[in-house]
Parts: structure tokens; sequence; C-alpha cells
């Protein structure tokens, strides 16, 4: 390790003493001793724990507390400990500052175009040519100018740079406030993980940033390793530590042969107790995040420090460590929200692909591109035409010779002609539409966080208002994940509720509540309710709570059995896995032989039994035969009921048989059979309705769980998943892998989509048939449109669905690490009502997108049409550039505010999902930019070239060089603000409504910033003067404007009145990416597709995809932060 054996130096108070004291702060081990034991694997770290320390109880009474009881629960002793070893926290990378994000906006092209622009438009203003030739230069001035007027030509130039300032600093400060929720979802994440420790011999959950070098540690199932430790005492123990050494086997942990356990790892099977000793950036995955720069500042100061101390060690050590480090990142890229070291190896890999291009962005990259290349068309020949005319005017017609002297007014007016031309181009591109995505989404998250969604990847959101399937467990989604035994067989006879303890035979009563008590998670308990006539707490596991409930309700406790029998005597765990579907504990009886119980999935123990006790508590043979009759007269008739069944047994060895205990199936055979119970988990009562709802909005709902048939299928019914009468498939694992697979046992595709159209219920399944029909349903062609699928899972064993998955749910509660890091949305209330609000989320920022694209599009065909003929009619744009830019920059930002924060309505349900390949831009949507395009541009044109007569005012048109604002262009200008204003609020509704002012009051940010904008416009015509091009106009002339805009609701519903089933000719437009025109490298990943697109772009096309990437990197970015 070199250099970095001291890297927590930097984060304590007294470096020093540490090097000297020997045994720092009283304890008996140094930080360099415990990194160096964690460095070690297998039988060298077994060696080197009994050479330095004995045992692990040696180490543990060397870090001063008791491998039983845990520490001490003392805040100055924690403090001591946390200055000592450091804290279990990573210190993040830090966030870029105002000012680099303002360098960032300014590196856009068409601002960079309109700067040099403005620069060379300032310095010629201030050139003015010799006065006597300045006739022979033209009608440059054309007379109309006083001394005055030609001080304030530098006014242009100065006014579209102030505009470029404005621009910057709002994009700036949008990346800002963006990079700041990030940071705050965040730390709400890292808060919210929890790790179980034994402090003053308690049960505690403490963040896991307060975890200290000395606590105690209880792992189980599912828990991703927040320290490294050492482990005291294991069951069944199994690691996944791929993403620290890259191997995908797991990894065997125990006290005798590997104890050594490491931060972010997973654990996948088992439970055991471990001893921190390493935490923060002295962990193993603290040491990859120096290594790869977590802490840059530090590591420079370390290197030289780790120089002077630790000369000595080689430093080629270190360096292969780097690569390891380095490679083992690679390899595994993880997606991880949970555990503060996770984020910040996330932030090291912004760069590493990211989940496909969600659809949206598909499209709108599609979109931009197409509309790029028309504006850069456009202008060109704006700047073309605009040169050639003046060429032709004044050196053909007139017949001038370019006079050496007049070159500075010539050259000014071919940068007047090159702004122009810019300023269509600026219109052209639709940069408010990055920003739109940006706000919604961001707005969006913000707001899902009150409906108990937590969004962990941005785009996951708009993703999920196209989900047409959806795949949902069963356990704690769709039922309350709170079990009790309501039926149980007991002694050959069937209780439908819970039986009288006198009613059972004292040995089956003792037995059960012993089989019970002794083989369950002891970290699964009962508690006495919080408060009075509340539930009992249940803790853990919950069907086992379930068992433990039962045995309370038998008027016994399962406590003192406990008491009795420590964990630490238990002989042998075989853990419950989604294999073996069961659980299996041996204990030492007292003359010397062993007694196994074991409960798990009743179909599965009972195929193991050979016995089973009868009334009087005595053994009976217990047949194929018996077994058959037990399933139909018991087993079933409780499944149809919705219970879930668990068969109980136990098996005993005489001290002379002991059995080879690694041996699983041998050992777990011949039992005898104690009990069958039948646990209800009842459906939660809003779920129903829930799934109706989905129905409606055209979304399957698919139960995949790992229950029995018959109870799936009665909580199906129930739920409302399967109606009577419908034609639907219910599957067992086994069944739907027979029907999807080929003789060889290969799936194939064809198969799978004769099976998943029809399928409603997939039970017994294990975690690869849910990734299975994940897969197969995301993959498959048949059909209309292509699925989008969205999945839910709390199990470590759900993982790779919920990656497959177009958006993976997992349980805030419920779930496991393992799932929540494999997720995009944390559904924090483990409730499927959840998803549905995450439905009309997704849904409506999809149409707040489209919304705002109508309102853009409309804006720019007309800006740039009236640009362009303007131009080549008039030798001058109507709207000038700063005018331009105005209502460009501004219109699009605030109304992109306006529109991307409509709050979601009940109505969003009513509609069927877009799917995968649905045009942004709809045939309604289409007739409507055009329908408003045609309206404005004829009023428009209207008062251009007849505007001063029907005003009686001059002409604005042909104006020299310099003169001062019309009146004419300054009405052009605010009808044309005005005429956008009013079709803001057209733009509300996207799918051809009438009433767009519906709800608009629920909005209060639409409401202020379309006032806000008429106020500032008020301003600008009336104050504006030279930089704006205006003059002031009357009172007379505003309601002639106003009067014109409102023309834009009364055409709005004439356009509302064509059925758009008429306009066959309407071509929708952004589609998303063709199935033949992509392949799939290329939607892998954003970047890939806009560098493409600026490929066949080459130059200056522009704003736009800066804009584009921007969002790309920050939503790709904002998904691997979080």
């Amino acid at each position: 390790m070199g250099d970095m054996a001291n890297s927590s130096i930097e984060f304590h108070p007294k470096p020093q003493q540490q090097r000297e004291a020997p045994h720092a702060g009283g304890f008996g081990c140094t930080l360099s001793e415990l990194r160096a034991l964690m460095e070690l694997r297998g039988a060298e770290a077994l060696q080197k724990i009994q050479e330095a320390y004995g045992d692990v109880s040696g180490l543990c009474k060397r870090l001063k507390t008791s491998p039983t009881e845990g520490l001490a629960d003392n805040t100055n002793d924690l403090e001591k400990r946390r200055q000592i070893y450091g804290q279990n926290f990573i210190p993040p990378k830090q966030p870029k500052t105002f000012l680099q994000l303002v360098w960032e906006a300014l590196q856009d092209v068409t601002l960079i175009i309109l700067e040099v622009a403005a620069i060379v438009s300032l310095g010629l203003s201030f050139y003015a040519p010799p006065g006597e030739e300045s006739e022979a230069c033209g009608n440059v001035s054309g007379g109309a100018e006083d001394e005055g007027e030609a001080e304030a030509g530098w006014i242009e130039g100065a006014a579209i740079l102030l505009s470029v300032i404005c621009v910057v600093l709002v994009t700036a400060f949008n990346d800002w406030s963006k990079e700041k929720q990030f940071r705050g979802l965040q730390s709400r994440i890292e808060q919210e993980q929890k790790f179980t420790v034994i402090r003053n011999g308690q049960l505690l959950q403490v963040p896991v940033a307060a975890l200290v070098v000395g606590d105690i540690a209880q792992v189980k199932y599912g828990d991703l390793l927040p320290a490294d430790g050492v482990l005291i005492q294991g069951n069944d123990l199994k690691i996944d530590e791929s993403s620290l050494t890259g191997e995908s086997d797991h990894v065997r942990k125990s006290a005798d042969k590997d104890p050594m356990l490491l931060s972010g790892t997973h654990v996948m099977e088992g439970s055991g107790r471990m001893v921190v000793t390493a935490v923060g950036v002295n962990s193993q995955t603290g040491i990859i995040f120096t290594l790869l720069g977590a802490g840059g500042e530090e590591e420079e100061k370390k290197d030289k420090k780790g120089k002077q101390q630790d000369g000595a060690m080689d430093s080629s050590q270190t360096r292969a460590k780097k690569q390891d480090g380095a490679v083992a990142m690679e390899m595994q890229p993880l997606k991880s929200a949970e555990g503060g070291e996770m984020e910040e190896r996330e932030k090291k890999k912004a760069n590493v692909p990211k989940k496909e291009k969600s659809v949206l962005q598909g499209k709108l990259t599609k979109l931009a591109v197409q509309i790029g290349k028309a504006g850069l068309v456009m202008s060109a020949i704006t700047v073309i035409i605009l040169v050639l005319y003046f060429v032709i005017e004044t050196f053909v017609v007139d017949g001038r010779v370019w006079l050496a002297e007049c070159t500075p007014v010539y050259v000014q007016y071919f940068v007047k002609f090159f702004i122009i031309g810019v300023t269509v181009l600026v219109v052209a591109v639709p940069e408010g539409l990055p920003l739109a995505v940006t706000i919604s989404l961001a707005y969006s998250v913000k707001k899902m966080m009150k409906d108990n969604n937590l969004v962990r990847h941005l785009d996951a959101c708009e993703t999920m208002g196209n989900a047409t399937a959806i795949c949902s467990d069963k356990t704690g989604t769709l039922t309350t994940n709170r079990m009790t035994v309501v039926q149980s067989y007991l002694g050959d006879t069937h209780y439908k509720e819970i039986p009288a303890p006198s009613a059972l035979t004292p040995k089956i009563l003792d037995l059960l509540v012993h089989a019970i008590s002794i083989n369950s998670a002891y970290t699964t308990k009962i508690l006495p309710p919080e408060k009075e006539g509340a539930l009992p707490r249940q803790v853990g596991n919950k069907t086992e709570c379930a068992l433990l409930g039962f045995v309370l309700d038998l008027k016994r406790d399962f406590q003192p059995v406990r008491e009795q029998i420590p964990e630490d005597k238990l002989y042998k765990v075989y853990t419950f896995n989604s294999v073996r579907k069961s659980m299996s504990t041996v204990i030492r009886m007292p003359d010397g032989g062993f007694r196994l119980f074991s409960k798990g999935a009743s179909e599965i123990l009972l195929k193991k039994c050979t016995n089973i006790l009868n009334s009087n508590g005595e053994l009976r043979g217990f047949r194929p035969r018996d077994r058959d009759d037990m399933v139909k007269k018991i087993i079933e008739p409780m499944a149809c009921d919705g219970l879930r069944t668990i068969c109980i047994a136990y098996r005993d060895f005489s001290s002379s048989q002991e059995p080879d205990w690694d041996n699983e199936n041998e050992v777990v055979g011949d039992l005898t059979c104690i009990a069958v119970v039948g646990i209800e988990d009842p459906v939660r009562p809003e779920v129903p309705e829930a799934i109706r709802k989905c129905q409606r909005a055209g979304i399957t709902v698919r139960m995949v769980t790992g229950d029995n048939i018959n109870t799936a299928r009665a909580i199906a019914a129930k739920c409302g998943i399967i109606q009577p009468g419908e034609d639907f498939l219910c599957l067992e694992g086994k069944e739907f892998n027979r029907r999807i697979r080929n003789e060889k046992g290969e799936i194939e595709q064809e198969r799978l989509d004769k099976v998943w159209p029809k399928l409603r219920v997939l039970a017994r399944s294990s975690p690869t048939d849910k990734h299975t029909l994940v897969k197969g349903i995301i993959d498959s062609t048949t059909g209309e449109q292509r699925q989008v699928v969205a999945v839910t899972g709390d199990g470590t064993n759900d993982g790779p669905a919920l990656k497959k998955a177009d958006v993976g749910f997992a349980m805030g509660i419920a779930g496991t690490d393992v799932a929540k890091e494999a997720s995009d949305i944390i559904l924090t209330d483990d409730n499927f009502t959840s998803i549905v609000k995450a439905v009309m989320w997704g849904r409506n920022v999809y149409d707040s997108i489209s919304k705002f694209l109508q309102f853009q599009l409309t804006v720019n065909v007309v800006a740039v049409i009236v640009a362009f003929t303007g131009a080549c009619i008039t030798q001058d744009s109507p709207l000038k550039a700063v005018q331009m830019l105005w209502v460009n920059l501004i219109m699009d930002t605030f109304a992109s505010l306006a529109l991307a924060t409509e709050p979601p309505t009940e109505s969003l349900l009513l509609r069927k999902p877009y799917g995968r390949d649905k045009p942004l831009i709809s045939r309604t949507m289409m007739k409507n930019i055009l329908g408003h395009a045609v309206y404005q541009l004829t009023i428009i044109f209207t008062l251009l070239f007849v505007g001063e007569l029907l005003f009686d005012i001059d002409s604005g048109r042909n104006a020299p060089l310099h003169s001062p604002p019309s009146e004419h262009y300054t009405i052009i200008f605010n009808t044309f603000v005005m005429m956008q204003l009013f079709n803001e609020i057209n733009a509300r509704k996207i799918h051809g409504e009438r009433n767009v002012f519906d709800g608009i009051f629920s909005n209060p940010i639409f409401c202020t910033i379309v006032l806000g904008t008429f106020g500032i416009q008020i301003v600008i015509v009336q104050f504006g003067g030279k930089p704006f091009s205006c003059s002031p106009l009357s009172t007379e002339q505003w309601l002639w404007c106003l009067f014109v805009g409102v023309g834009e609701l009364v055409w709005g519903q004439v356009i509302a009145t064509i059925p758009t089933s008429q306009l066959k000719c309407l071509k929708e437009a952004g589609h998303g990416p063709g199935k033949d025109e992509m392949t799939d490298e290329e939607l892998a990943e954003g970047e890939e597709e806009i560098d493409h697109a600026e490929r066949e772009l080459r130059r200056g096309q522009i704003l736009w995809f800066r804009g584009l990437n921007r969002i790309q990197t920050q939503v790709c970015w904002g998904g691997k932060k979080s």
C-alpha cells in the first residue's frame, strides 16, 4: 500500500501521536496495524490474527469491545475512536463552482459567434469615415442621422453582449441549482441507510456514517457491507466480492477459514456478526477511492508525507495495487446509491456508459438535429442573399467603385448582415428544450419525493410515463407484509383458527415451540407495540415473525428457549436462500446426539418427510400417497384461501451416526413433519384500486412470486390482476421454462412471445425466471408497439431483473441494499399505489415537454420565416438581433419553466401509454403549430408591408444604418411578443382540448411568468430605446397589439374545430430512433449519438447540442451519482 498506509492522517487532529505512542489512545491496535491486517485474505489473515491477537476475541479485547455486548454506547468513547481510526465517511469531491459553470456555458458555439460579431460591430461603430468622402460610400447614413445618432452606433453591439451575459448566467444558475438538488438527494439517500450494530447488548439501527472501529455489527442476507471487519460468528455466510475483485463467484466466509469481510461487498446468503476494523478512507473501498483521487488534494499531501514516513515500503506494490483497484472498478460499474462509499465511485466513473439512453432523449436528439440543420441552411441563405443584394445594388446598379477609405463602412454592413444571419440561427435552434427537459425532470423528482418515490436516475421518471407493463412482486408490494398464521394442521387435525394450547399434546406443543424459536434468525423478534392499542411490532423476516406470533398465540414464549440455547451454541445453520426455499438449524442434544429443525415451503419440505406426528405426538409413516392426500385436503384448500403454507419438521441423529454436515441433501432428508401452517399476508386495501387505475391507463400488471400457484392465483384475483372470464395464463416457474426453451434448453424469443402476452401470474419463480421474463418482454417485437417494462423487487435475488428493466422499483422499507442499488426509483413506503403516482408524474413530464415543444416550435417557425423573408425583401430583419434574443432566450427559458411545472392530473391516467416509437410531435400538435404559425405570419406580414398605412406612422422599411428605432418596427415586435404570450396559454393543452384555462390557477409559476413577461415587455417597449430598437407606443397602439394577441386564443378554438383525422397530409415528427436506422451500439450511449450528429452538421450546429450535451451529461452524471 506504500504511501497510502497513512491516508487517514489528513483527517485526524493528532497525527504525530499515532506514530509515536505504541498504542494510540489506549487501544491495543494502531490504525496502520489494522490496515495491514485487512490487506490479507483467507489463511494468511487467520495466521496473522492468531500470531498477533490469539484469536478474534483477542482482537476485540484490544479494541476494547465485547463480542456479545458490543461497545458501551458512550459518546466520548465513540468520539475518541473516530479521532483515532477515522469516520465512516468518504469526503465527497468538490462540486463545480458557479464560475466554472459560467465558463462551461460560455463554451456554446452560437454564443461565441454572437460575441465575436458583437465585438466586431462594436469596434467598427467607433470608426467614422472622413466626412467629405462619406457621400462616395453610398447612402450609408442617408442624412437622417444627427451627431447623437452616430454616437449610438455602439449600442447594438453592447446590447448583444449584454444579452449573451444574461443567457450565460441563467444557464449557469440552472446547472448550479440542479447540482445542488442532486447533492441534497444524495445526502438524503445516504442518511436513509442504516446498519444494525450491538451496543450495550442491545440491537440498534445506526446510520452507516456513525459506525466506528470496534463496533459489533450484525450482517445478514442482502446487506451491503458499510465497513471492513472480521467475522466473529457466521451461519452459512456467502459474500459477493465482485465489486472489489471482479470475481463473480460467491465467497464462503467462516470464522475458522476466511473471516475477512470487506466494505462494498454484498451478503448473498446467511448471517453473522463481525467486529468493525476499518472505516471510511481506511476501508478497502476507501483506499481504492483515494487511489482514484476521491480526495484529490489530500492525495498530493499524502504522497509527500507518505514518502517521508514509509520510504521503506515498496512502491511497486503501490503501483500494482493502484492498477488492481482501477481494474476492479472498471470490471464492475456499480450503480450504488446506498453507502457513502459507493457514490464516490460513481462520480469517478461518470464516463462509464449508463443504461441505454432514455426514450425521450433519443427522440429529442433526433428532432434537434433536424431542426438545427434547417436553421443552419436558412441562416446561410439569409446572409448570402443580403450580401449579394447589397453588392449588386451598390457596385452594379449604382456603379460605385470600392474605395479604400470606405472599407470599414462596407465591413459594417457585412457585419450587420452576418448578425442578422446568426440571429436567424439562434431563433431556429430551440435551446430552451434541454432546459425544459431539465426543469421538468428536476421539478418532478422533487415533487415525487412527496409521493414516496425517491428517484435515483432522473430519466427513470419520464420512462415510467411510457410503461406498458409492470412486473410486481407479491409479498410486501401488493400485500401488507404483516404476516399472521391463521390456519394450521397439527396432530392429524386441521384447525381453521388458532387452536387452544390445551387441545394439543404437550410433546407436539413443545417440539413446535422449539422448532420455531430456534430455527429462525435470532434477529427476528416480536416487540411490544409502541403505542397503546397498536399491533405488536414485527422486526426482521416477516414469515418468521408470523411463526413467532403463532408461538405467542399458543400462550408460550420464544425468548426463554433462545436464552437457553444462544446463537453461538447452534451447531450448524443452513440459512434460507432462493434455491433451497427452506432453512434448517442443528443443535446438540444433552445426550450427545443432534437434532435438526427445518422449515420451508410445504410442497418442497413434505417431499423430504418420511414420518408425521399423530394426535398423541407419536411417529407414524408418511408415504407419497399420504402426501398427495395431504396436498389435496390440507394444502390446496389453504392455498386457495390465499394462504402461504409452511411445513415445520425435525429429525434426530444419535451421537454415533454423525452425518457429513456439508452434504446438505443427505442431512435435510428423512424428516418428521410436526405441523403445516397457513400464513396469511393480507392484500393492501388500496391495491385493487391502484391496479384498476393501471389497467385503465393501458398498463398490464403481472405478478411474479416465489409462492405456490394457488396462493398466487388467489391473491391475484383479490387484487384484480386476473378477472373471471378473462383469457389469461397462470404458470409455475417449471412450466414457464418448459414452454420457452427448445430441446437444447435454450430460450427462444418466439416461444416467449407466445407466452408473455397472456401471462398474468408466474408462481414458484426463481430470480432467473423473473429476469428472463422481463428481458423477453423488453426484447419482444410482436404487437403494435415495443413494451416498456417496470419491475418491483425487494430481495437480493431481484437485482438482475431490476437492472434489466426499463425502470426498477426497489422497496425502501423491506428492500435489501442490493435491490436498492440495482433500482432506479425507491418506493419509500413500499406501496404499489406509489407506482401509479410515478406513472402519473412520468406521463406529466412527457406532456410538459410536448407542450413546450408545441409552443417553442411555433415561435421558431414564425421568427425564422419573418427574419428570412423580411431580410430578403427589405434588406433588414423586422425583428432586430437583441429583440430576437429577448424573444428567444427569455421566452424560451421562462416558458420552459412555466410549461414544465404544470402539476399532473388524474386525467393523465385515462389514456394509453405512448410506448417506445410514438413520435414526440403528434398530428394534433403539428396542426396546432402550423395553424398558429399561419395566423402569426399573416398578422406580421400585414403589419410589415401595410402597417404604416393602418397606423398612420412613418414606414420603418429600408432604414439606413444606425437610424433611430421606428414606431412601425416596434409595433411588429410588440405584436409578435403578445401573440407568443397568448399562445403560451394555448400550449397548455396538447390533445386538442377546448378549455385551455382548465386548472391554470393550480400552477402559480405559470401565472407569475406570463404576467412577469408581460410586465418586462412593457418596460422594454416604453423605455428600451436604442438598445432594444424600440420607440415608445401610444395607448391605442398598445391596445391594438393586445387585441391581436388575444386573437390567438380565438384562433386556437378555430384550429381545435378542424378534425385532425382529415389532415392526412400532416407528418408527425420526432420519432424515436427507428429500429433499422440505429445499431444497438449507437443507442448504448447518448454522447456518441450526439457526436454522430455533430459530425453530420460539421460546423456551428450548435447551441442546441451543447445544451443537449449538457443535459445529457447532467442526466447521466445525475444517474451515476444517485
